[in-house]
């Protein structure tokens, strides 16, 4: 149906629905211009006009200075008293104190019985829409009323997200169930209502026990809600401002419920949802919308939080998708504060999800996407520290060799010795301090690549060995600072105090630099370990600080103290092997 069961756009904290104004709107402000003429056009000034003016209607009031003549035959003043009787005034007098009594009526208990009421009337509505549908499938106005009611019920719903004590009593009644069942209605305006109220339960705002939100979605994912949305997608004509509407309140449905693990993974598991979302993310459009970069942000978010979703996407060629997409941005950047900017922001944080597993840096390799990443550090803005970022993850781990060899033979090296000898961003300089680590570590002995990457460190007399103690200083001094002021705050502190500040302090020290400041250490442990020239360099380095090769290894005890082997870890038990043989050059 029409107008009749549109809501009025819903803003939330996330984001906000970009709303155009209608052309009833700018009809209505044309109307209303200045002038006060209906047609917009300008007042004429000439005498004709005046006199006709002063022709017609009822005589001006008087201007502050004039005096008004009272008519002889009305002494008192034609509105003296009033110009009221008393039985007329006794009536006003009922009316404004019954006015008063209907103000001061008490506000409606929002508690289960009123929530039972609400379902049993909801659920009316649906049996009596579906009914009058069924009965009159081709005379529209006979159920355009149940409609209505019905769509008036469904945003009365819109009172629960402000009681989500009553989410599972909800469930319970079986009202989730027949509101995600509303996403199959003829009607598009009423599957939208429906989609949009499910939205507001399920938002973050919602001050919502874990146990309560759980139960709610958890219904809604019985009553196979993602294969529901799907198929909305496919019958909403985002041409159509209500469709293109309804397409946004999926999405935030979509993101509430992709905002934990394990719903995350119930979305894709038995849902076409990753594919459409890769199809709408590659839509062309130009200027991007704020459906499509919407679409970008969520397919991220269930990325990054869900295993099997990252498997799943691999499976459907998501990496080569997200290169071919970030192709066009190697050189040009994206208009600043846009959509189309925020749009390329959440594909390179997809990207990123996505190298992060064995599958997705072999297909990483495959696509050529070492190569396009280093096109972006040599030639891009806004692209550069994304794609050191999609480098640095895709080059960790141990099955990162791959794209370790090929970042070398793609003669890689040159730009990013480049950026760590000149970079002074933080950021940037620990997205190469990994890459470097990662080289360092993965890449074989005595293979072309490594013996490139040691004669890069061993060059222009070790300048790149000082640079590497040039930056172990300002981040030890930084994590000096935190480590002072984390003792005196233990020594404050009662004996069962600081067991329960631990992770509050490791917080402190990772945002200090402990991170990059250990990562420093392994590379000089490595460099120590393969060549004379940079140990005694080392060694040099150190000393005028007062410190010594013990001074690392402490920082690979440290590392080596915090690792927390579980049973078939081969990542970090081949971690701690690799500890310990660095520890024998530095001890």
């Amino acid at each position: 149906m029409g107008d009749p069961f549109k809501r009025p756009t819903k803003f939330t904290n996330k984001r906000k629905l970009n709303s155009q104004p209608s052309p009833d709107e700018i009809y209505k402000s044309v109307k209303h211009s200045a002038n006060g003429d209906a047609k917009g056009h300008e007042h004429h000034s000439d005498g004709a006009s005046n006199h006709d003016e002063e022709a017609a209607g009822p005589q001006p009031p008087p201007e502050d200075d004039e005096e008004v003549e009272l008519d002889d035959d009305d002494e008192e003043g034609r509105f003296f008293g009033g110009g009221v009787s008393e039985d007329t005034t006794q009536a006003m007098d009922y009316i404004e104190e019954h006015d008063k009594d209907q103000d001061e009526v008490a506000p409606e208990v929002i508690d289960s019985a009123w929530l039972r009421k609400l379902s049993l009337n909801f659920e009316r509505r649906i049996s009596r829409n579906a009914e009058l549908r069924a009965k009159y499938e081709d005379n529209p106005e006979k159920f355009m009323g149940s409609e209505a009611d019905l769509d008036a019920d469904i945003k009365t719903l819109s009172s629960l997200s402000e009681h989500p004590e009553l989410y599972e009593e909800f469930a319970k009644l079986g009202c989730v169930g027949s509101l995600v069942s509303l996403l199959a209605h003829e009607n598009t305006d009423i599957a939208i209502d429906a989609i949009e109220i499910l939205a507001e339960l399920t938002d973050q705002d919602v001050q919502a026990e874990q146990e309560q939100w759980d139960v709610l979605v958890n219904a809604a994912l019985e009553s196979d809600l993602p294969n529901l949305l799907i198929q909305n997608f496919d019958r909403l004509d985002e041409v159509n401002e209500s469709d293109r509407n309804g397409v946004y309140h999926s999405l935030s449905l979509l993101e509430n419920l992709a905002s934990q693990t394990k719903m995350a993974e119930k979305l894709v598991e038995d849902s076409p949802l990753l594919k459409w979302l890769l199809q709408r993310m590659q839509r062309k459009e130009s200027p991007v919308s704020q459906n499509k970069q919407y679409a970008a942000e969520v397919f991220a978010i269930v990325l990054q939080v869900a295993e099997k979703a990252r498997l799943s996407a691999i499976g459907l060629d998501a990496v080569d998708s997200a290169l071919q997409t970030l192709s066009a941005y190697r050189k040009r950047d994206p208009n600043k504060n846009s959509d189309e900017e925020e749009y390329v922001e959440n594909v390179f944080d997809g990207l990123t999800s996505l190298v992060e597993m064995g599958q997705g840096k072999q297909k990483f390799v495959e696509a050529e996407g070492a190569e396009l990443c280093l096109i972006m550090l040599k030639e891009g803005k806004f692209s550069k520290f994304r794609a050191l970022r999609v480098l640095d993850h895709a080059t960790s781990g141990q099955a990162g060799v791959q794209v370790c060899e090929r970042v070398v033979e793609a003669a890689g090296l040159k730009p990013l010795f480049s950026v760590f000898m000149k970079s002074t961003e933080r950021q940037i300089t620990e997205h190469v301090l990994g890459i470097f680590a990662s080289m360092l570590r993965l890449l074989p002995g005595s293979s072309s690549p490594r013996i490139r990457l040691l004669a890069k460190f061993m060059e222009k007399d070790y300048e790149k060995v000082v640079r590497l103690l040039k930056l172990r200083r300002e981040y030890g001094a930084r994590l000096s600072k935190v480590d002072q002021e984390i003792a005196s705050e233990r020594e404050d502190l009662t004996q069962n105090g600081p067991a329960e500040r631990e992770d509050e302090w490791l917080s402190r020290r990772l945002d200090s630099g402990l991170f990059s400041f250990q990562t420093i250490d392994i590379m000089l442990a490595w460099l120590i370990a393969e060549d004379d020239g940079a140990r005694d360099s080392v060694v040099e380095a150190l000393g005028e600080i007062g410190e010594s090769l013990e001074a690392i290894g402490i920082t690979l005890q440290e590392q080596l103290a915090g690792l927390r082997l579980e049973k078939e870890d081969t990542e970090g038990t081949m971690t701690a092997d690799m500890l310990h043989t660095l520890l024998s050059y530095v001890t």
